[in-house]
């Protein structure tokens, strides 16, 4: 149980310090969005879920097999996860931001068909989490190409 408090925390933490010290500001204000971008109080509340659910199949993951191929799709996008907040409110580049994301979203299905017969709880939780991202991308894309 311990084990499974030092991932929550681990991830819901470094998620949040990531947000706090990146945040869109106002060159993000200035872009041109698309009319379906979400109310911004919507995302800290989808990523605080997302990232319990990323770590509890995390900690399922690593409790089974800490050096795996599943363990190693989920640093990855947990990697991509982290990167992507720096490159684009940070840095403005959108472009790089949504190659992040396909990457991304491309971590979280190979994590998804990694895990799905070994552990089909922890496949599951990334299932939404597979669909935020692909919305995200959806998002950024329409972002690039308004700006």
């Amino acid at each position: 149980m311990l084990q499974l408090l030092v991932f929550v925390a681990a991830v819901v933490g470094i998620g949040w310090l990531i947000g706090a010290t990146n945040l869109p500001g106002e060159w993000y204000a200035g872009l041109a969005k698309p009319d379906f971008v979400p109310p911004n109080w919507a995302f800290p509340v989808a990523w605080t879920v997302l990232y319990v659910m990323i770590a509890i199949a995390g900690w399922r993951t690593f409790r089974r097999d800490p050096s795996g191929k599943a363990m190693l799709a989920w640093a990855t996008q947990l990697a991509l996860n982290f990167a992507w907040s720096p490159v684009m409110f940070t840095m403005h580049r959108i472009g790089a931001a949504l190659v992040i994301l396909i990457c991304l979203f491309a971590a979280i299905v190979t994590y998804i068909g990694l895990e799905r017969s070994r552990d089909r709880l922890a496949a599951a939780l990334f299932v939404p989490y597979a669909v935020w991202v692909a919305f995200a991308g959806v998002l950024n894309a329409a972002i690039w190409r308004l700006n």
